[in-house]
């Protein structure tokens, strides 16, 4: 909104003038404003001291911000409204970060804010290299000797020239 020229004494000021007996017209003149204005400052302000202005700025503002955060907190309710059920692995949460910054067109720290994931766990990628192969060689050696251990089976992979930490084995 644009900010007044005019502060709040000086509109009661006006507003006080004309109630003297000056003409509206007369009064918009001096003091350079339209006669629309004049009467919707009446409307507003008609019959208020000043601090009684004050107060009521204060409290317009002040519901101002209210409306702001209703507003937000619907915006977040429809929004995990939309969502089906509950998302309780990490992967289903990156999924609807993903579903959320798409379809309600809000910013991925909103998204993550509604679905209370951490922004890094969106944003960060994990670098850990592919071990499927890895893997599958490993379930294939302990389908073959069964009674081994992690230990037996990381001298295995050593055996066949797989270098691998134990770490990773277990």
């Amino acid at each position: 909104m644009k900010k007044s020229r005019f502060t709040e004494e000086q509109i009661t000021v006006i507003l006080r003038e004309q109630e003297q007996g000056m003409a509206t017209a007369e009064g918009c003149g001096r003091h350079g404003i339209s006669s629309a204005t004049f009467f919707k400052w009446k409307a507003r302000f008609g019959g208020m001291e000043v601090s009684n202005a004050r107060r009521l700025k204060v409290l317009d503002d002040e519901n101002a911000k209210l409306k702001i955060l209703l507003a937000e907190a619907m915006l977040d309710v429809a929004m995990l409204n939309d969502l089906n059920g509950k998302i309780l692995t990490l992967a289903a949460r990156r999924d609807a970060v993903a579903y959320l910054v798409t379809t309600c067109e809000v910013s991925q720290r909103r998204a993550c804010e509604v679905v209370r994931a951490p922004n890094s766990m969106v944003r960060c990628r994990h670098r850990r290299p592919d071990d499927a192969a890895l893997r599958a060689r490993l379930k294939d050696l302990a389908s073959e000797r069964r009674r081994f251990g992690y230990r037996r089976l990381n001298q295995m992979l050593k055996g066949d020239g797989t270098v691998v930490n134990l770490k990773n084995v277990r």
